[in-house]
């Protein structure tokens, strides 16, 4: 069988979408969406596989076309969805793998479907992420910037997949993936990484390690981690592990600010991510300054044996 690079493509903030403009408006809305992705995908050399209500399951023969197109198609979607009310603003995100395919009756399938599909789960707004096979077969694309995010617990897989983050945006694109320089004194040296991440909120503690990664902190009953009060958003922030390394993504309405123990620095956040690090506390949709600010605390170490 001849390596295909297959995509998944989907859009975050269809829930505000559908409240917002009701279930048929929201329903045309996204249906445009996604056939404008799929124009865009056979106009660059590849094929729809098929439309999945709120994304799309693509395949290029060409890698590197691919990755082009991905990357080009993150830009103009940025663009186009600026002017758009922040209600109803979809995101996207993109998940790539490449690999053998088997297609039949109008779908595709092998192991790298289902990895492009979990890279798709654990991508953030406006990122792509793609499997190391991707970034190998790119054939002359300078233009073409990434960044390794290291090894990654995947769904179903037995060993961890090395991922990569395709950089579409420039060199601002990075600029919440790295710890800030004034907490590098809270990282202290360890000969293993730390694998697991407690969240506190009054008398509610969790733990979460390993496969439980990606969280969600929000209103939502059914969040991993639930906090009750309306300045949360239905899905407030995401938390995953890249690597060796835990990150925040700020999915809401009003923003999030991120404190570090033994540091006065604030991080404020809005659609944004950060590298978190040891102790401290998570605001969320009020900062600190408001005493009622609904907040977790969070703490890094080692998964309990």
């Amino acid at each position: 069988m001849v390596d295909t690079t297959i995509v998944f493509a989907d859009f975050t903030g269809s829930t505000g979408l559908y409240e917002t403009q009701g279930n048929t408006k929201a329903t045309e809305t996204l249906t445009r969406a996604t056939q404008w992705i799929g124009k865009l995908c056979e106009s660059r050399g590849g094929r729809v596989i098929k439309y999945l209500g709120d994304g799309v399951l693509m395949a290029f023969s060409d890698n590197t076309a691919a990755v082009h197109a991905m990357a080009e198609m993150q830009r103009l979607h940025h663009d186009r969805i600026s002017t758009w009310p922040e209600r109803v603003r979809m995101k996207m995100k993109i998940g790539m793998a490449r690999g053998p395919v088997v297609e039949q009756d109008s779908d595709c399938f092998g192991d790298s479907v289902t990895l492009a599909s979990r890279l798709s789960d654990l991508a953030g707004a406006e990122q792509i992420l793609v499997s190391q096979p991707v970034i190998a077969a790119l054939v002359d694309a300078v233009e073409i910037r990434s960044r390794n995010l290291g090894l990654m617990d995947i769904r179903g897989k037995a060993e961890p997949v090395e991922v990569h983050r395709v950089e579409w945006q420039g060199d601002t694109s990075a600029e919440f993936l790295t710890v800030p320089a004034s907490l590098d004194s809270l990282m202290a040296p360890s000969a293993r990484p730390l694998s697991a991440m407690t969240l506190t909120r009054l008398d509610q503690t969790t733990i979460f390690s390993g496969l439980d990664f990606p969280i969600y902190v929000g209103r939502e009953s059914d969040s991993h981690f639930p906090v009750n009060d309306q300045r949360v958003s239905r899905m407030h922030v995401r938390i995953d592990r890249r690597g060796n390394n835990f990150l925040l993504e700020d999915l809401s309405s009003y923003g999030t600010w991120v404190r570090f123990a033994g540091s006065d620095l604030v991080i404020a956040l809005r659609r944004q991510e950060c590298t978190l690090v040891g102790n401290g506390e998570i605001a969320l949709g009020a900062s600190f300054d408001d005493f009622s600010a609904p907040c977790v605390s969070f703490s890094i170490g080692d998964a309990p044996k």
